[in-house]
């Protein structure tokens, strides 16, 4: 009788570590789900999702990728396909090289603000300075004009760009350099020239 009961017990014993087992197992294979799919949401996120959400945040996306030289991010913040609207690489291309020209050691972001806006597009501008080898900040802004498609937005390609736009954004850009903000970039822009003479040549003659 003793023998049997060792025997059960025994019996109920390992049927008892098998079911933790399985246990622990399934709560190994939730907890890899729970975080793929949160590392998922970060590569989403940092890659593609949160840069959509704003015109503002696509235009610092552009700017930032192309400061790195990464064509592939650049790309993806324009609305394209597989074939790129004409002009577009060639656009891509002419940045890459002019950031290189510079040899940016950083990016440091001034301001993003939309300019102008309507139900077609949104014109936005990005102050920022390109932080040299030599850690001199040489001022820039650009523009650009960003479009809505499927509550996300995208930076248009050159080609998108009509006739009736170019006009709205040079109205636009004419009001914007009465602004604090642009007289800013000036007087910035020129304390760099005159402490660095031949400058813009330079960078001309790497980009031509």
């Amino acid at each position: 009788m003793t023998t049997k009961k060792k025997g059960r017990n025994g019996s109920r014993s390992g049927k008892r570590r098998r079911r933790n087992a399985r246990r622990n197992q399934n709560y190994m294979i939730g907890g890899a789900v729970v975080l793929f799919v949160f590392i998922l949401i970060i590569i989403g996120v940092k890659g593609c999702g949160g840069k959509h959400r704003s015109p503002e945040g696509v235009v610092e996306a552009l700017v930032k990728a192309g400061v790195d030289g990464k064509e592939r991010s650049m790309k993806k913040c324009y609305d394209v396909g597989e074939k790129l609207p004409e002009g577009l690489q060639a656009e891509i291309d002419a940045t890459i090289k002019y950031y290189k020209a510079h040899k940016v050691s950083k990016l440091k972001l001034e301001e993003c603000e939309v300019l102008s806006q309507n139900k077609d597009y949104t014109y936005v501008y990005i102050r920022y300075n390109l932080v040299l080898e030599n850690e001199q900040e040489y001022p820039c802004i650009t523009t650009y004009m960003v479009k809505e498609k499927d509550k996300k937005y995208y930076v248009f390609a050159p080609s998108e760009i009509t006739k009736e736009m170019s006009e709205a954004a040079a109205s636009a850009y004419a009001k914007f350099m009465t602004t604090e903000t642009y007289k800013n970039y000036i007087k910035a822009y020129d304390t760099f020239i005159k402490k660095n003479p031949g400058y813009e040549e330079k960078i001309a003659g790497k980009t031509a």
